[in-house]
């Protein structure tokens, strides 16, 4: 009889460790890291389709979106720290609340303008520089089975396909790396005055992002609030090439744990 006591009750303190560390990893992933696995282009090639990372929530603090329920203590954004020009930046795209990724570009009160396919920030240029070329593969990428721009033209399944690749400097000395495939919409812009309170937000790879260049009602995103802001992504944690995440033999060997630049 005793021994069967006490197998209940190490069966009862079993289920129970079990229950807390669920709760305690929904409650780290709820309130401190993110998981996300990149879907589109339109960072390449900061990041790649099939690159996987942890978002950082803690970046700049708890917004209503990262503090759910009875847990929150205050409402709205208190910043630990203010978002940095260059910051890789998961937030919520104001038009439907997905998830989005981008660089930060323009904080509040900055003027921002594309002219040419240049960037100008408070109607200074940035620096930019040639980086040789960005090249990949012609085939279909992701789970979604798209299939890459090129600015070489006309480029058949298999063949190499290539984009012109540089390095931008941001005024904070801030530098990465930016794509270009040829004359798109987004090349030149009006002017974007950042109201208070919300952030200007660009792909890296510049002609195939939906990003603050473009209202929400042109499938961009416009500015984007505080509040929206989910997250800060500094590392890749592995990289799948492959048409899901879970087919590790198609991972990138040169990813794994990549400095987010």
């Amino acid at each position: 009889m005793n021994d069967g006591v006490k197998n209940e009750n190490s069966l009862t303190e079993w289920v129970k460790t079990i229950v807390y560390a669920l709760l305690l990893a929904g409650l780290i992933r709820t309130l401190f890291f993110q998981p996300f696995w990149i879907p589109s282009s339109s960072m390449k090639d900061t990041l790649l389709i099939g690159d996987f990372l942890f978002v950082n929530k803690m970046a700049y603090g708890y917004s209503k979106h990262s503090c759910p329920f009875s847990m929150c203590p205050f409402s709205g954004r208190i910043l630990a720290s203010e978002p940095e020009r260059g910051d890789v930046v998961v937030f919520k795209n104001p038009g439907d609340m997905r998830d989005f990724i981008k660089r930060l570009i323009g904080l509040p009160g900055d003027r921002i303008q594309v002219k040419q396919g240049l960037l100008y920030i408070n109607d200074v240029a940035v620096v930019v520089e040639p980086d040789g070329m960005f090249e990949e593969v012609m085939e279909m990428q992701g789970p979604a089975g798209g299939t890459p721009r090129c600015s070489n033209n006309q480029v058949a399944q298999g063949d190499i396909c290539q984009k012109e690749r540089f390095r931008e400097t941001l005024p904070n000395g801030v530098t990465h790396s930016i794509l270009n495939i040829g004359n798109t919409q987004g090349d030149n812009t009006a002017v974007f005055t950042v109201p208070e309170g919300k952030y200007f937000f660009m792909g890296d790879n510049r002609d195939n992002s939906s990003d603050s260049r473009f209202s929400v009602q042109q499938h961009g995103v416009g500015f984007v609030p505080a509040e929206n802001l989910v997250g800060r992504a500094d590392r890749v944690i592995f990289s799948s090439a492959g048409r899901s995440i879970l087919a590790f033999w198609t991972w990138r060997s040169d990813r794994y744990f990549k400095a987010i630049e």
